[in-house]
């Protein structure tokens, strides 16, 4: 088997023989042909909503994250050192926590287990 076999990246093309012996060949990217990523991760999300019928799905294009990225510091040095970078990098970020390093459960959230503790046999 020569490489050209089974290397079909070249040109970024494929081939009509591969073509037609590759089944359910489909391709997709972004509208904004700028990063697919992010594309891959909601079309991976709507197939698992998907039960093939064609009805349209009731899920928004676009998360709250969009096409941005997220960086979550697990301390304050590493958030000093995260700012620092994206300076560095010229790169737009925007602080949502604004500073805020604390990770705290809002007070609705169950604080106690609905569990009963074992109290042996």
């Amino acid at each position: 088997m020569r490489a050209q076999e089974f290397i079909t990246e070249r040109d970024g093309k494929i081939g009509t023989r591969r073509q037609a012996a590759t089944r359910g060949l489909t391709i997709f990217g972004d509208a904004e042909r700028a990063n697919s990523d992010y594309t891959l991760n909601r079309v991976m999300m709507a197939v698992a909503m998907a039960d093939g019928s064609g009805d349209v799905l009731d899920m928004d294009a676009k998360s709250w994250i969009g096409k941005k990225r997220g960086a979550y510091p697990y301390t304050e040095i590493e958030h000093e050192m995260l700012k620092q970078a994206f300076r560095a990098a010229g790169a737009e970020y925007e602080d949502l926590n604004a500073g805020d390093m604390d990770s705290e459960e809002v007070p609705s959230t169950n604080t106690q287990s609905p569990v009963k503790a074992f109290k042996g046999y």
